[in-house]
């Protein structure tokens, strides 16, 4: 005799809908909680923004037993200053001398009327400190992006979620009553922890209690545009809020008012189930068909026929950890494949970004394009997700942003406007092909390890945006050759996307066993491009050594 059926978690609950109140409100509020993290990662732009500045006046000198009133004698660039011939006097001139502003700057209010720049004087020899001060953010985001993931897997996704809103919003808080650049710093680092961590763990929360086409929905729709609402957001009020200190105040209060959520969102249903506590994955399955107006089974995870970790005792009670990312065949290949793609996807991303923000113009101005360039991509990704395959759709993203790049090299110096226009456009690939790796790894990833695995993924992101800084750097001996190096990396991770497993309208994989293989075909685009044959040649290797 067979036994039941075994069910995953789609089906068991399927009976509250796909889309209802419950998903509605999911959506909305884990959608409002991306807006501070949309802003808190691109604030430096304005809180560390360099103004205009020359040495502080700093000559004194006494005539008929009366204090002279201190005079500036600006001198040829903004870290130095000439010197007087001899003592001060009417007819006194000055020399073609120069000496270091030892006295400080005086920096101009015009469009700010303090950053931590004027703050602590971090210009001439000091001006090291703006770069470093923005990297130790990231620093953070890269611990963020390795830890979050174990922590999330072991101690649920709605505390990780919560703690990391409260962090990255305190340590703002704390980080504008700064008292010295050091402390800036520190605070810096765990505020970059925490809004990654608090990205990352509110789009798994997400997606484990909506169902395929309302994760689309969530993931790219909804929470990729409050985050971009949130980066074009912070123009608006860096424009009106023009003291750095004042600024972070305000940055840090949307995420304390959103704390009350607490006794609003629930737990990960598919992660109270890993863990075995079925009593309250039961309870949030009724409380979210009441909200939906359906009748509840009396039972709802009957012991044969939950999910298969339900039977499975071995895979459920032990504690996962990074080695199972790469113990199996079929993780093993997504974690690989995973990696690289990120980290080149990244690299790129990151680059083009940081191109754009050097553009000339109004600073406030040259923010909010593009954050509204951003939305546009995240609206226009979430639109297509569902019309091709997964694979796909991540290969043309890559394709044009690879093609538009490396077209850069034909195009006349005295072009600017076409160079900065093909920019663009290859940007706008690179961007949408971030935000639906997010989306793409979640359904990829087993609920065991999705944390982790989303963890190692980002960690290697942000590994290919340090390294993206050194490529732009190349620049200074040949124009094209950072767009040359961004746009075949473009083209490599477009053809290894194409090994990856379709996820379109699937449900997502619980345990490690239910990882889904690499595509062992090739398909009608790799057929029609012939820089992808080795790819397809190496593939093919790959498939014996696997069988």
């Amino acid at each position: 005799m067979t036994g039941p059926k075994v069910k995953d978690f789609d089906e068991l609950t399927s009976f509250f809908g796909n889309f209802g109140l419950f998903q509605f409100l999911i959506i909305v509020l884990l959608s409002l909680a991306a807006i501070p993290s949309g802003y808190m990662g691109v604030i430096v732009v304005f809180i560390s923004d360099t103004p205009e500045y020359h040495c502080k006046e700093s000559i004194s000198s006494t005539r008929s037993g009366t204090d002279v009133e201190q005079r500036s004698w600006i001198g040829p660039d903004s870290c130095s200053r000439y010197k007087l011939n001899g003592s001060w006097t009417e007819t006194a001139g000055l020399s073609n001398d120069t000496e270091q502003c030892v006295d400080g700057w005086v920096f101009s209010t015009e469009i700010y009327s303090s950053t931590v720049v004027s703050e602590w004087d971090l210009v001439c020899e000091h001006a090291w400190k703006v770069p470093l001060s923005t990297s130790l953010f990231f620093v953070g985001v890269l611990i963020g992006s390795f830890i979050s993931g174990p922590i999330s897997d072991r101690f649920g996704r709605k505390p990780v979620f919560f703690f990391t809103m409260v962090l990255q919003s305190v340590t703002a808080l704390i980080q504008a009553a700064s008292v010295s650049w050091v402390m800036f710093c520190v605070l810096n680092c765990l505020k970059g922890l925490g809004q990654v961590s608090n990205y990352g763990t509110s789009l798994i929360l997400g997606s484990e209690m909506l169902g395929p086409s309302a994760r689309i929905k969530f993931s790219l729709l909804a929470q990729g545009v409050c985050y971009g609402i949130g980066y074009a957001l912070l123009p608006l009020f860096a424009f009106f809020i023009r003291s750095w200190r004042m600024l972070l105040v305000a940055s840090a209060i949307p995420g304390l008012i959103y704390i009350p959520m607490w006794w609003v969102i629930p737990e990960s249903p598919c992660w109270l189930l890993q863990k075995g506590r079925v009593e309250e994955a039961e309870l949030v399955i009724r409380n979210a068909a009441k909200r939906n107006r359906v009748p509840v089974p009396e039972v709802i995870f009957r012991a044969g026929q939950c999910l298969e970790l339900m039977k499975d005792k071995g895979e459920e009670e032990r504690t996962h950890t990074y080695l199972d990312l790469v113990r199996t065949p079929n993780m093993r290949n997504i974690t690989i494949l995973g990696v690289f793609i990120w980290m080149s996807v990244a690299m790129v991303y990151f680059g083009l970004s940081l191109n754009t923000s050097n553009l000339n113009g109004n600073v406030y101005l040259n923010c909010f394009i593009s954050a509204a360039i951003d939305i546009a991509v995240y609206v226009a990704t979430g639109l297509l997700v569902n019309r091709a395959p997964q694979p796909t759709l991540l290969f043309c993203m890559l394709i044009l942003c690879g093609i538009m790049l490396l077209l850069i090299q034909l195009v006349p110096e005295d072009m600017l406007v076409m160079l900065q226009v093909f920019a663009l456009v290859g940007r706008m690939g690179s961007t949408g092909a971030y935000i639906f790796l997010f989306v793409f790894f979640t359904e990829l990833m087993p609920t065991v390890v999705r944390n982790m695995g989303l963890g190692i993924t980002a960690t290697a992101a942000f590994l290919g945006s340090i390294m993206c800084p050194y490529v732009i750097y190349m620049g200074v001996y040949s124009r094209v050759l950072p767009y040359i190096i961004f746009g075949t990396v473009c083209l490599m991770a477009a053809a290894a996307g194409l090994l990856l497993p379709d996820t379109r309208n699937s449900k997502l994989p619980d345990l490690i066993s239910q990882a889904r293989p690499i595509r062992r075909r090739q398909t009608e685009a790799t057929k029609s491009c012939d820089f992808i044959s080795t790819i397809t040649a190496s593939r093919a290797g790959l498939e014996l050594h696997f069988h």
